[in-house]
C-alpha cells in the first residue's frame, strides 16, 4: 500500500475512546520492541522514531492518519499529539526509539519549530545509512547516550532528504478541537479556567463549553483533571518524586483535590498506586 496520508475517522467517534495525555520520558535514549496496539493520543518532549519490522499499523499525527507497514520508518517530532491504531490481525512488530531533544545537536531548532508534512518514509525510499543505523541499534538493544546520539544525528541528517517541513503550529491548525487539545496539553500545569482558555484561543466561552460536552462528553474541569491525572500517574510510575511535589507539578492546586480525583479515577490512593505498580514491575522483571 502506498505511503499516503488519510483523513482520520470522525473526531467525535475517536474521542469517545481516546483521551490525550502527556508522557514523561526520563531516559535520554531508549529502545522498545513491542507488538503494536491502539495507543491513545499523547505527546511528550522526546523525539520518537518508529520502525515497523513486521505487519502494519496506522500512525496518527495531528489530524492525519498515515499507513505504515514492514520496513516503513517515521519520525514524530517533540510536542506533537500522536496516536497509533492497528487493524491487521497478523503478526505485527514495531521498534520505538525515544531520544531526548538535547541529543539532536544541530537539528534542535528544526525539531522545536518545524515538523515533516508527512513523517513517514516508505522502505523503498529509506536511505541505507538509516537502515544500517536502525539495524545496529536493534542489535545492540541497550545503547549508551553517546552512541545513541551519534546514530540519531545520522538518521535525522538522512531524513531531511525525504521530508518537506512545515511550521509546527500548522499541524491541525484548521481544527479547533485539535487546537484546544494542544493548548491544554501544553498549559495544564498552569491555573486554567474555561474563560481564560477561551480568551487565549480567541473563541467564545460557550462555544468552547459545547466542545467539551458534545465532543469529549465531559465538562472542562473533568477533562483538565484527566490530563493532569495522566501526567501524575506517569510521574508516580517513572520517578521517585514525593507525592506532595507531584500534585503541584501536575497542576493541582491542593493535595486534597488531587487525592479525591485520583481515587475516583484509579480506585486507590496515589501511594497505593505507586506501590502496586512497582510490585508488578518487579514481578515482571523476575519472570524475564
Amino acid at each position: 500500500m502506498p505511503n499516503e496520508k488519510k483523513k482520520q475517522p470522525d473526531f467525535e467517534e475517536r474521542e469517545r475512546n481516546m483521551q490525550p495525555s502527556y508522557e514523561e520520558k526520563k531516559e535520554k535514549f531508549s529502545i522498545i520492541r513491542k507488538k503494536p496496539h491502539h495507543v491513545p493520543p499523547h505527546l511528550h518532549n522526546a523525539i520518537e522514531l518508529v520502525y515497523v519490522t513486521k505487519g502494519e499499523l496506522e500512525l496518527g499525527v495531528g489530524c492525519e492518519l498515515y499507513h505504515m507497514e514492514q520496513g516503513y520508518f517515521a519520525v514524530v517530532f517533540p510536542d506533537l499529539i500522536h496516536h497509533y491504531q492497528v487493524f491487521s490481525h497478523g503478526k505485527n512488530e514495531v521498534y520505538l526509539f525515544y531520544a531526548s531533544l538535547e541529543l539532536s545537536g544541530p537539528f534542535m531548532t528544526l525539531l522545536q519549530k518545524k515538523c515533516p508534512e508527512n513523517p513517514v518514509i516508505s522502505r523503498e525510499k529509506l536511505h541505507e545509512e538509516i537502515k544500517n543505523a536502525l539495524g545496529c541499534l536493534i542489535k545492540d538493544k541497550k545503547v549508551n547516550e553517546v552512541v545513541g546520539q551519534a546514530y540519531l544525528q545520522i538518521i535525522l541528517y538522512r531524513c531531511r532528504e525525504n521530508f518537506r517541513f512545515i511550521e509546527k503550529d500548522r499541524v491541525g491548525s484548521n481544527d479547533l478541537i485539535y487546537t484546544v487539545m494542544t493548548y491544554l496539553l501544553s498549559h495544564f500545569q498552569e491555573t486554567l479556567t474555561l474563560g481564560s482558555v477561551a480568551e487565549n484561543l480567541g473563541v467564545n466561552k460557550f462555544a468552547l463549553s459545547k466542545i467539551f460536552s458534545g465532543v469529549f462528553h465531559t465538562n472542562f474541569n473533568q477533562y483538565l483533571n484527566e490530563i493532569r491525572l495522566n501526567y501524575a500517574s506517569s510521574l508516580l510510575e517513572n520517578t521517585d518524586m514525593r507525592i506532595t511535589d507531584i500534585f503541584l507539578e501536575a497542576g493541582f492546586e491542593s493535595q486534597r483535590t488531587f487525592n479525591r480525583v485520583f481515587r475516583q479515577r484509579y480506585g486507590r490512593t496515589p501511594g497505593e498506586y505507586r506501590k502496586s505498580f512497582w510490585e508488578q514491575e518487579n514481578t515482571d522483571i523476575m519472570k524475564t
